[in-house]
């Protein structure tokens, strides 16, 4: 007999139906919200348990295009690999839910949540979760309570729980909170950028780009609001579905155990051994020096004759070892390698070390290095995507791809394709430093990391090396990004937070804690909690620490980024905005004048028919300057009754001085009126004697300016300021 329970809870109407379908599973329920219908199922092999001591857990997320009424898109027909947002997803469930599992399952299980039918107004990562966590809870497996995800949205400075899809494109923030009770499980967040357009004169308007970064304090206040809004759902969950909770299969846990006399043996004999191995542990993530000192303890003959094996034996220097490690941390205040608990690893940055690349940045940090390499591609270049409830294609224009072969970390291995950890690691590089990214920027940017050494947070090394290669391929920022893992060990009320964990600290302690930001705020972060849950008292203090440790990473970038000298690879592109309503002038009719200015200046020319963007790229730098000029020439006679061109070298000549003021303000430069008559450009190269990042920062519209004409042709004319 089929079972309904209906809950409101957190803007949602959640329908679950049980015990209606998929019942050979050990737990299955169909969750609808709106118009999307998901079947999560929960299935476990009691009768197989593995040898080893960790939980065989697998989730798969899976849309169906049957579910949009759309047939798969491409020449074959039929569900194939997974889409990134479906891997990721599944990353999602996995993360949050695989704390629950009690310390010895060892029972191979696969939770799976297939779409049925999609709304595009449902945000399907809280509708997964929701639906995996149900069938999960009302299994016969040994979980004893639910747990909940909810998206936290701030739409024009209003907090949001949960807002409909339709309404996030106008979010400046995007943070996921999944978590059981009071308890916090993981935590996902990223700034999304704006663009404001700010009154500068008459008729004068800028665009000013918003990174929308959040403050520490701002970001755990929102964290308390998700909280409160998990605590409220999941005991509405606990109470309406605990009468249908299957009896729990009584299934034996298998923690793997040490005999209490080899782990006293251990202590008393190897501890001096032990810390030798920790210095050498802590410069890398592979543990062959504890092996070996296992295959000499083995060895001996209390062991011996105790009949204890390799595995046992091994198991216990590796307890012992993390008994160590904590114990130094929080009663020393001292770490493996030597470090104080807030002192980051030194770190070395060098730009452009490959000649034929747009941009790349070897970024070293103690023994974690990633080389990144970026790639500036055309508007088209994109990855084009599909969106299970969008009948259209789109294109994905910045792309972050990670890569971590096995040398990294001292592993003989091929390199296969990209797994999960590697999407995961890519995709928080990703919203780390897509909000720095100028609205402005309509063409295709790749970075690709390599991740060429591992010893903790590589991906935080590849958000720091991702921000120093889009400075390095000319990419307008708003400010450069850094991004730090934290740690955190706590026994009994006693605790300690690090900056810049290592892989020992990863594995021997209780939260792993990635932020990456701006000297402004935090744009991206990621928690997942090894504990029951955190205190957010606990995780303010941690981001603040994190603060300390970005801001100090920050100032090494940025003294790094004034020795950028520029790629030789670099594509030469001049990008500027004409009057819309001149276009039609500059293409001529049948398309005749944008073909000869091609030809005659060999250059490619990318016109925007609606916003009036021109994008013109070529071979020499000389060649595109020109085709602009003239370009802005046709649009200027295009405003005289007389349509008549300007002839510049009848009325000016080099070395001309005159007073000028300041019309308007683009990208690359401001334009000027010239006083015989006409517009004249002075490119932001000639406002300096330095490099300068934007126009802004030295001049405004209205401002008057001393002008120098450095050349004159008959239809072009080139200007600095009479100073340089």
């Amino acid at each position: 007999m089929s079972i309904v329970c209906e809950f409101e809870v957190n803007n949602l109407k959640e329908v679950y139906t049980v015990n209606h379908v998929a019942k050979q599973a050990n737990g299955s329920v169909m969750l609808q919200v709106g118009k999307c219908v998901v079947l999560a199922t929960v299935v476990t092999e009691f009768d197989n348990p593995v040898s080893e001591d960790f939980t065989p857990l697998t989730v798969q997320y899976i849309e169906k295009t049957y579910a949009s009424a759309k047939l798969p898109g491409g020449f074959i027909k039929r569900e194939g690999k997974p889409s990134d947002f479906e891997t990721l997803t599944s990353r999602v469930i996995d993360r949050s839910l695989r704390p629950l599992f009690p310390a010895g399952y060892v029972y191979p299980t696969t939770i799976t949540v297939m779409v049925l039918s999609a709304d595009k107004d449902v945000d399907m990562q809280v509708v997964a979760l929701n639906a995996a966590s149900a069938a999960l809870y009302l299994s016969d497996l040994p979980i004893n309570k639910p747990v909940c995800g909810v998206r936290i949205a701030k739409i024009n400075n209003q907090v949001v729980v949960n807002p409909m899809q339709s309404l996030i494109k106008d979010s400046t923030l995007d943070l996921y909170v999944a978590g059981s009770e009071n308890e916090l499980l993981m935590i996902e967040m990223k700034s999304i950028s704006s663009a404001e357009i700010v009154d500068t004169g008459i008729d004068s308007f800028t665009t000013i780009h918003n990174a929308n970064e959040v403050d520490e304090k701002q970001l755990v206040e929102l964290i308390q609001v998700a909280q409160d809004a998990i605590k409220e759902a999941t005991g509405t969950y606990s109470k309406g579905l605990e009468l249908y909770k299957k009896i729990d299969a009584k299934v034996e846990l298998k923690p793997f155990n040490v005999d209490v006399k080899l782990l006293d043996y251990i202590r008393s004999t190897y501890q001096s051994e032990i810390k030798n191995a920790l210095t050498k542990l802590a410069k890398s993530e592979r543990a062959s020096e504890l092996k070996q000192l296992a295959k000499q303890v083995v060895t001996e003959s209390f062991v011996v004759e105790n009949g204890f094996e390799y595995k046992e034996t091994y198991e216990a220097l590796s307890i012992v070892k993390k008994e160590i490690v904590r114990s130094m941390i929080l009663k020393d205040k001292v770490r493996a390698d030597g470090r104080g608990l807030k002192t980051v690893r030194p770190i070395s940055i060098e730009t452009n070390i490959l000649p034929s690349a747009h941009s790349s940045c070897l970024f070293t940090r103690g023994e974690t290095q990633a080389l990144v390499v970026g790639t500036l591609g055309g508007s088209k270049d994109g990855q084009m995507y599909e969106i299970l409830t969008e009948k259209s294609t789109d294109i994905e224009r910045f792309m972050v791809h990670y890569n971590f072969p096995g040398f990294s970390v001292g592993e003989a291995k091929p390199i296969f394709g990209v797994g999960r950890r590697e999407l995961g690691h890519g995709n928080l590089a990703k919203k780390a430093l897509e909000s720095t990214i100028s609205k402005d920027f309509t063409d295709t940017i790749r970075i690709v990391s390599e991740i060429l050494e591992s010893n903790g947070s590589s991906s935080m090394a590849t958000v720091c090396g991702g921000s120093m290669a889009l400075k390095a391929a000319g990419v307008e920022i708003s400010g450069l990004v850094a991004g730090v893992a934290m740690g955190l060990v706590t026994e009994n009320n006693e605790y300690a937070i690090l900056t810049d964990i290592m892989g020992l600290e990863d594995h021997d302690g209780d939260m792993d804690f990635k932020v990456a930001g701006t000297k402004d705020g935090i744009t991206a972060l990621q928690m997942d909690i090894k504990l029951g849950g955190i205190e957010l008292s606990v995780l303010d203090e941690a981001l603040l620490q994190a603060k300390e440790g970005r801001l100090h990473i920050l100032n090494i970038m940025e003294k790094a980024a004034d020795e950028i000298k520029p790629s030789e690879a670099l594509p030469m592109v001049e990008q500027f905005i004409i009057d819309p309503s001149k276009v039609f002038a500059v293409i001529g009719k049948a398309g005749q004048t944008i073909k000869d200015i091609i030809e005659k200046f060999n250059v490619t020319i990318d016109l925007d028919r609606n916003s009036g963007n021109v994008k013109i790229s070529g071979e020499t730098q000389e060649g595109i300057l020109q085709a602009k000029d003239h370009i802005i020439s046709i649009t200027n006679n295009t405003q005289k009754k007389s349509n008549q061109p300007l002839d510049f070298e009848k009325i000016y000549a080099t070395d001309d001085i005159f007073d000028s003021t300041i019309e308007r303000i683009t990208d690359f430069g401001a334009f000027v009126t010239l006083p015989k008559g006409g517009e004249g450009l002075l490119h932001i190269s000639k406002m300096s004697d330095k490099r300068l990042n934007k126009v802004t920062d030295v001049f405004n519209v209205g401002d008057a300016v001393k002008i120098k004409v450095l050349s004159v042709k008959k239809d072009r004319i080139e200007l600095s300021l009479a100073n340089l």
